[in-house]
């Protein structure tokens, strides 16, 4: 028996791929409208039409019209800040929903496996000790330091039998080890400046945007999804589990391997930009789930369009409600989500 042999689970919900596919389309329109408003919401003035003459005239359309402020306003500053918004939240959406699937566990999210404290030591590494000595930027570091992290819990849960449960703890404790890195550099190395940037990073923050960072994310994250999405059959065969989805043909150390190495790599890449932002990861595959059914062929792309619109919409909050001061996009990611995520269990438990 092959893997296509998943594909007649997949057929229950043919008849209702049309409202998958609408509810698709509806939430890229949302998408757009997100990113073209969010981007008007501030101090200086700006309307939907002017971000619109703007990205035209960046890719040959003409002159915008507006002064080069209030251009750069748009262009440097607002625009890369809300589509890395964006992809940030689509990736981290996309992670959550393989993370859950793979390991079989609803609370699973993308920094299960330690990616986020080791990325945290590594920024830690480069501001406070000057690991590189001036070459290596922040997000350079916190990118290394996420694969060094991912790299031993990965040799960790495979030295212990490589099942789904010893991933998982060997990701926990990695995740302990890395943020008592951090904690010990920062309490015995740092001065109280870099104490509080470092801090504010930790807990996600997209105030330092740049289109680089928007074209790498944007780049591992398109990656990302077409090797998922090119296996979303064999997420479902892991619905059942691991010996049922060998049962039906799966490689599965092969599978898993390949997708916590891919999700590793958009998380570490994500968490390099822009800091650890949590819940995404967690709240919007349920969300998701709940929306379009289990079949990961509707459900990976549904996800990062709920995840994107969210996390625009999140970022914008967090920027303007105390302007302004900003308020960590992690801190309100958790105060939305704590409460969505409980509203979600509660809708969603099983019967007694």
């Amino acid at each position: 028996m092959t893997a296509t042999a998943a594909r007649p689970a997949a057929k229950e919900g043919r008849g209702r791929r049309p409202g998958a596919w609408t509810l698709g389309l509806l939430a890229l329109v949302l998408l757009l409208v997100s990113v073209s408003v969010a981007i008007t919401i501030g101090p200086a003035r700006v309307s939907v039409p002017d971000v619109w003459a703007v990205v035209a005239s960046r890719f040959g359309g003409g002159e915008s019209g507006l002064t080069p402020l209030r251009e750069g306003i748009v262009w440097e500053l607002r625009l890369p800040r809300t589509v890395l918004a964006a992809v940030c939240g689509a990736g981290l959406a996309v992670c959550g929903v393989v993370m859950q699937s793979l390991l079989r566990n609803p609370l699973a999210d993308p920094f299960v496996l330690g990616v986020s404290s080791g990325a945290s030591t590594g920024a830690v590494a480069v501001v406070v000790l000057g690991l590189g000595g001036g070459a290596l930027s922040v997000s350079t570091g916190a990118f290394l330091g996420a694969l060094v992290s991912f790299g031993l819990v990965l040799l960790l849960s495979h030295s212990l039998g490589g099942t789904t449960d010893r991933v998982v703890l060997s990701g926990v404790a990695g995740m302990q080890l890395f943020s008592a890195l951090t904690s010990f550099v920062v309490m015995f190395a740092a001065d109280a400046e870099q104490t509080r940037g470092i801090l504010f990073w930790l807990l996600g923050s997209l105030s330092g945007a740049t289109w680089t960072d928007v074209w790498a994310c944007l780049a591992v994250l398109v990656v990302a999804l077409v090797v998922c999405g090119a296996r979303a059959v064999q997420l479902d065969a892991f619905a059942f589990g691991a010996e049922s989805a060998a049962a039906l043909g799966v490689s599965v150390a092969r599978t898993r391997l390949t997708l916590l190495s891919v999700t590793a790599l958009l998380t570490a890449a994500l968490v390099s930009a822009a800091g650890a932002i949590g819940f995404v990861g967690l709240v919007l595959p349920h969300a998701a789930r709940a929306l379009v059914g289990t079949l990961h062929g509707r459900l990976l792309p549904v996800a990062a369009l709920s995840g994107a619109v969210f996390l625009v919409w999140v970022d914008t909050l967090a920027r303007t409600v105390l302007a302004p001061q900003e308020i960590p996009v992690g801190v309100v990611t958790s105060l939305i989500g704590v409460p969505a995520f409980v509203l979600i269990m509660y809708r969603t438990r099983r019967p007694s």
